[in-house]
């Protein structure tokens, strides 16, 4: 199930770059999210009259609900508005591998709450930047605009699982993800209304991708998450969900016939390795409550 969540959000990257064929970056986001949400009501309702909805009953949930949501919500609005604009400027790939970085970032991010971090993390850190050294950086020491935004991306990725993080203690998660996507669509909207142009000619030609981005890539996939973690270690789990970078560079290739020079390619394959790296010994050397995370 988690193989499949990773594919599944892989190839999300692939339904975001063909949606802006016909919709903006913040109108895209703006109804990818609403689907989202409106998806995980079923999941609420079905686990609610289970009487799994951690805390539904106690007083105070909703507001918390409501100051979380606030919270992750707008660490994750500008964390995908810099993926969904990043990717009008690079491949399904590139902002694949970059985002991925999150899952380094994290632990190194967590120092700051006092967390511990190990050896590993700083290895697979050292190795993860050398691999975005050969995928983004060319001959002449640049970097181009969209692999920019991404790895500013991946930073603020790394700040909203943090967030989750701190709430999930608090909130029934399912709940958060719900409140925290409708948040991220209303300002997306928003930013969509005072900037951009969007027709229903747009949304109609984009109907494919919005499904797949809102419903697949966050109804379902999410779902998949939340039923195998309850039968994964943390640390596998976050491993197997690494692939979804791979999976990106997959269907950017298949199916936006991108193609990556050996340069990238052993650039990606440095960030993979450092993605892993970071990440394996944690269930041995780290026993807190951040390890769940990743």
């Amino acid at each position: 199930m988690l193989l499949l969540a990773a594919a599944i959000w892989g190839f999300g990257f692939v339904a975001q770059r063909l949606g802006m064929e016909s919709l903006e970056p913040f109108a895209f986001n703006g109804l990818r999210f609403i689907i989202g949400a409106i998806s995980l009501l079923p999941l609420i309702w079905f686990l609610k009259a289970r009487g799994r909805v951690k805390g539904s009953g106690e007083t105070g949930f909703w507001r918390r609900a409501l100051v979380g949501s606030l919270g992750c919500g707008g660490i994750l609005f500008i964390a995908a508005s810099f993926q969904q604009v990043g990717l009008l400027h690079t491949t399904a790939a590139n902002a694949g591998f970059i985002t991925g970085l999150y899952i380094v970032l994290v632990p190194v991010l967590g120092i700051m709450l006092k967390h511990s971090t190990g050896l590993n993390t700083w290895l697979g850190c050292a190795i993860a930047v050398v691999g975005l050294y050969f995928l983004s950086v060319g001959d002449d020491f640049t970097i181009s605009f969209g692999d920019a935004l991404q790895l500013v991306g991946a930073l603020f990725w790394a700040m909203h699982i943090l967030a989750v993080d701190h709430y999930a203690t608090r909130i029934a998660p399912v709940v958060l993800a719900c409140g925290q996507f409708l948040v991220c669509a209303l300002a997306s909207f928003v930013v969509s209304l005072m900037m951009e142009t969007t027709t229903l000619e747009g949304v109609q030609a984009a109907w494919g991708s919005l499904a797949y981005a809102g419903l697949i890539s966050v109804g379902v996939a999410y779902t998949l998450q939340v039923l195998a973690q309850k039968h994964a270690h943390p640390a596998h789990a976050a491993i197997i969900l690494s692939l979804e970078t791979v999976f990106a560079a997959i269907g950017g290739m298949l199916f936006l016939d991108e193609t990556l020079g050996a340069r990238a390619l052993f650039g990606c394959g440095l960030m993979l390795f450092g993605m892993l790296v970071s990440q394996i010994p944690l269930r041995y050397l780290v026993k807190s409550r951040h390890q769940k995370v990743p």
